[in-house]
């Protein structure tokens, strides 16, 4: 394997044409990892993998072709027996009949080219977003999308949302504890079943866990989001100023605001999710909870 200019066993050919792109003569046996550079494969190599920088494949690479924040180029001539997976650029062969793998994929996210080259290049701006007026305009957007989500479940499903909320306020601690530990217990089988299962199987599992995750989500947001809400209306409205549309806005603004602050985000989205998992986790009949 290598990983970004760096060689771990096995026989190759490889050299640095300049600072920003690495050449790949003859490492048939070899995994090409790379970050910020473009990767040429001139004559062979068994995979290629690169973050924020374009790949060239002129010769023959046995297994998949892989780019995130760039694009494959597959030269006339030139093959590729494994999948090619493109997130943030596009699949670029030369040739109308371009060589590769028997029922191999392609697959290709060309949307968002400009961010996920800019992550993939430096992975540590993801903790720290800049206030640009797109990065604005989309806390709006995001903001307007919340509030009518958690206002909609709010009138549809109240006694779901009120449960939710008495469970947060009874003991918060330990949804969010149990919400939090349950999250890393479901990654670890993923990633288990992924080099367990066969591969229908995983879409499966895969699918029904991402499902899950996705509803548990929702529900802790919108509970904490009239939580937050609420408490907010207590120390700062009086009470013939308060509602409970005004309790979802302030506290969908409030988390908006936590989502956009650099590094806290992290922890902000962290609580969000174990929290929708507590609540799905610890959900009881209507009469086990009372709110003091």
């Amino acid at each position: 394997m290598l990983i970004s200019g760096f060689a771990l066993g096995g026989t190759q050919s490889i050299s640095d044409s300049d600072q920003n792109t690495l050449v790949i003569d003859s490492s048939p046996d070899m995994e090409i990892i790379a970050f910020s550079k473009k990767v040429v494969v001139r004559q062979s190599a068994k995979g290629v993998l690169v973050f924020g920088n374009d790949v060239e494949i002129h010769g023959r690479v046995e297994g998949d072709v892989a780019a995130v924040g760039g694009s494959v180029i597959q030269k006339d001539g030139s093959y590729i027996g494994g999948d090619v997976i493109v997130f943030g650029g596009k699949y670029a062969p030369e040739s109308d009949k371009a060589l590769r793998g028997e029922n191999k994929q392609t697959i290709i996210y060309a949307a968002y080219e400009d961010e996920f080259q800019k992550y993939a290049r430096d992975p540590f701006a993801i903790f720290s977003p800049s206030f640009t007026f797109a990065f604005l305009a989309l806390r709006i957007v995001l903001l307007l999308f919340w509030f009518l989500i958690s206002l909609g479940l709010t009138t549809i499903a109240p006694g779901a949302v009120s449960r939710a909320v008495a469970r947060l306020k009874l003991s918060s601690t330990k949804v969010v504890a149990i919400g939090f530990f349950s999250f890393i217990g479901v990654n670890i089988l993923l990633f288990a079943a992924l080099n367990v299962l066969p591969n229908y199987m995983n879409a499966v599992f895969i699918g029904m866990a991402l499902l899950t995750l996705t509803l548990a989500y929702v529900l802790g947001r919108v509970a904490l989001h009239v939580t937050f809400g609420k408490l907010i209306q207590k120390y700062f409205l009086s009470e013939r100023n308060r509602s409970e549309s005004l309790a979802v806005l302030l506290g969908v603004t409030a988390w908006t605001i936590l989502l956009s602050l650099p590094y806290i985000w992290i922890f902000a989205l962290l609580a969000l999710i174990s929290a929708g998992i507590g609540l799905v986790l610890t959900a009881r009949p209507s009469g086990a909870w009372k709110t003091r």
